[in-house]
């Protein structure tokens, strides 16, 4: 699998953190207009749909309602990147039809749902992998370990020059670029590297990753992370390191390749669109949500993201149409759930409520 090399939502999201998207958008059956007089509904349909959270996920929004809007020219979609945290909060108020996630659902926020009422379907659209960068100049690191990782980023080291790091780079001061703390990506960050320690303080953080990219692109001293997309929009003009992946210790590039096999670990990641079920009686949010699900796997190529397996796809559909709500990710009592997705987005591990 390759990339494209240009995407069309690339110069999208050059922009402040905040962005509000909206746009006219037609309706019409998922199937498209074939002339008919049933597809007159592409011309008639009317609504507005709104979707916030994750700016990971939001390229793939964004080209699910770009291409969405060119057959379907009367809906207004409203997209807002406010990070998955924070988009979670508006969906769980009931401010939104649909929330962009680059993590599962937290049991906190599933709880939150529960005390307002809002019922959910959970579908994952897309693989990422979580992307460690460094300028251009910075010629002095190729590959870097979970535990560099931790080194770096924990504020119980928090290191004020490389050479901090690893006595064979230069004394230059570290300037770090990561998400903040509303975001889906940082908590995921958290996870798998600071194991829930607490990140330092002293970094520059945004809910918009173009920041990050063009803070890091600004400073020779410089590293960040976030979502593969940005980076393979930006592959010119900065650098990914290689990963030494825990399990083998074999230093591992972020490609597509790499990602959908896992071998990019610890940060190959599911992302998602959570959909409120109410909503879903609305035809505009139902005929918006078959697409995005139909077209998901071109769209993750086209915005260099990495498609799901098939059957991971099917499953999303007919927890679609059964209107199937509830998570995978979490167990009855609130507890985690952890594997791939193939192992976990199965419906035996499907929990409406939790204790």
């Amino acid at each position: 699998m390759t990339f494209p090399k240009t995407s069309r939502w690339a110069g999208q999201f050059l922009a402040p953190a905040l962005l509000l998207l909206a746009a006219g958008c037609g309706d019409g059956t998922p199937q498209g207009n074939n002339g008919t007089g049933e597809n007159k509904l592409t011309e008639t349909l009317k609504g507005e749909i709104t979707i916030d959270g994750s700016s990971t996920v939001a390229p793939i929004s964004s080209e699910a309602k770009e291409e969405f809007n060119k057959e379907y020219k009367n809906v207004n979609i409203k997209l807002s990147i406010t990070g998955t945290g924070d988009g979670f909060k508006r969906f769980s108020a009931d401010e939104t039809d649909v929330s962009n996630a680059s993590r599962p659902i937290k049991a906190s926020e599933m709880k939150l749902c529960q005390e307002t009422g809002v019922e959910f379907i959970e579908i994952p659209v897309a693989y990422d992998g979580l992307t460690i960068v460094v300028n251009t100049e910075n010629d002095w690191v190729d590959q870097i370990t979970v535990e560099q990782l931790k080194t770096i980023f924990s504020a119980d080291t928090a290191p004020k020059t490389w050479k901090d790091v690893d006595a064979s780079w230069p004394e230059e001061e570290l300037k770090i670029y990561a998400p903040g703390t509303e975001s889906g990506t940082f908590d995921y960050f958290n996870e798998v590297v600071l194991e829930d320690a607490k990140m330092r303080s002293d970094f520059s953080p945004s809910a918009d990753d173009n920041t990050l990219v063009n803070g890091v692109k600004g400073n020779k001293s410089a590293i960040g992370f976030f979502g593969a997309s940005y980076y393979f929009n930006n592959e010119d003009s900065l650098k990914a390191l290689a990963v030494v992946n825990p399990e083998t210790k074999e230093a591992v590039t972020p490609t597509a390749e790499t990602i959908e096999s896992g071998e990019y670990a610890p940060f190959s990641r599911p992302l998602f669109i959570y959909v409120k079920k109410s909503s879903m009686d609305r035809a505009e949010v139902k005929i918006f949500v078959n697409y995005y699900l139909d077209h998901a796997a071109e769209m993750a190529k086209e915005v260099f993201y990495v498609p799901l397996p098939s059957t991971v796809y099917e499953a999303a559909k007919k927890h679609v149409n059964e209107l199937k709500v509830g998570t995978h990710y979490l167990t009855e009592s609130g507890e985690k759930r952890k594997g791939s997705v193939i192992q976990v987005y199965k419906a035996d591990n499907l929990v409406t409520e939790l204790d």
